[in-house]
């Protein structure tokens, strides 16, 4: 079943959450068990939000700064841990690479989308699938016409989505349209979801370039899947909806295809872990994701971030405390902050 979600784009944790409920009680254990996964990490992103929003004037900009130095340290230990593992041979080093340059030399979410669907067709022509091994079962009780029909559900909110967004300009579904593609496109990790959401929401207005690193340094202290940041974007918007309506259309958005990938593969689970084009294509587009997040560890968030010496040496101190000191990112993430408050009245 992990397996299953971690080839499945979305993320892993909250998809096999989906699934031990889905096993266990039918649709509804699966909402349960996405619920108490989910939002508690969500409220607090969006309590978060409403704080930046009423007290931001207030709130010494040395804090939201040392939020956005530690993002780079988070996304650093993102890209090394990712490449160690998706990206472990010479031939998907180059597709990292040449992802990671196209996207800098193309900075739009179109460009992403580009990117993977490129990788996932040189996987499937390059690139040799993994020896499978035998596994038992999984218990589905889901028949494969319904999981068709979740598939199909899928697919048709994918397509249809933008083409609706075209004939109605309307906010709210332009944001439900945003975040379900982008909740329809994280592959590799859910750190994946920061290039694809900037080159979404801040290009448009929606959220500011420091508002957003803040919010994802803040999201690290939080515990629960990286996909609640929608939640404090949602509730961080400059247009309508926004606070607790935005964070719960947001969240409920990037989700959504969670839900329905999961439910609508299970039944072709089995077929679908034996197909080695599948495998191979699925290769690339990993190799493919940890260059997208390699160019925005660059751009937006080293750029955004450091400024000064002292920026960079506390980046480095946060890396280091983060991958060798193993300390909790909650505590890593509230240290920076008030070390960038200290920083400010200093210097």
């Amino acid at each position: 079943m992990v397996a299953l979600c971690q080839f499945l784009p979305g993320p892993a944790s909250s998809q096999t959450g989906i699934a031990l409920g889905l096993f266990r009680a039918g649709y509804t254990g699966a909402l349960a068990a996405w619920a108490g996964f989910t939002l508690p990490s969500a409220v607090a992103l969006i309590l978060f939000a409403l704080g930046m929003t009423s007290y931001g004037d207030v709130m010494p900009s040395g804090v939201l700064h040392g939020l956005k130095v530690v993002a780079v340290a988070v996304v650093a230990q993102a890209v090394w841990g990712m490449a160690r593992n998706l990206c472990p041979d010479i031939p998907r080093i180059t597709v990292m690479t040449v992802a990671t340059c196209f996207v800098l030399l193309v900075p739009s979410a179109w460009g992403q989308v580009g990117v993977i669907v490129i990788a996932a067709v040189t996987g499937l022509l390059l690139f040799k699938p993994q020896q499978t091994t035998v596994h038992d079962p999984l218990p589905v009780s889901i028949r494969r016409r319904v999981g068709f029909f979740w598939l199909t559900l899928f697919f048709v909110l994918l397509t249809g989505l933008p083409l609706l967004t075209t004939i109605f300009p309307n906010p709210t579904l332009l944001m439900v349209e945003t975040f379900y593609r982008t909740g329809s496109l994280v592959f590799g990790g859910g750190h994946v979801v920061l290039p694809l959401l900037q080159a979404e929401v801040v290009p448009s207005g929606w959220v500011s370039n420091d508002t957003f690193l803040a919010g994802y340094g803040a999201a690290q202290a939080v515990p629960g899947p990286l996909f609640t940041f929608a939640a404090f974007l949602g509730a961080s918007m400059n247009q309508v909806p926004s606070g607790w309506l935005g964070g719960l259309v947001c969240l409920l958005a990037i989700f959504a295809p969670s839900f329905l990938l999961i439910v609508g593969a299970l039944p072709f689970w089995e077929s679908l872990r034996r197909n080695t084009r599948t495998q191979a294509a699925l290769q690339g587009i990993n190799a493919a994701v940890v260059g997208l997040l390699l160019a925005a560890l660059y751009q937006p968030v080293w750029t955004s971030a450091v400024l000064a010496p002292q920026d960079f040496g506390l980046a480095l101190v946060a890396l280091v405390a983060l991958m060798f000191w193993k300390l909790p990112p909650w505590l890593v993430v509230v240290t920076s902050g008030v070390a960038g408050w200290l920083l400010s009245l200093a210097l």
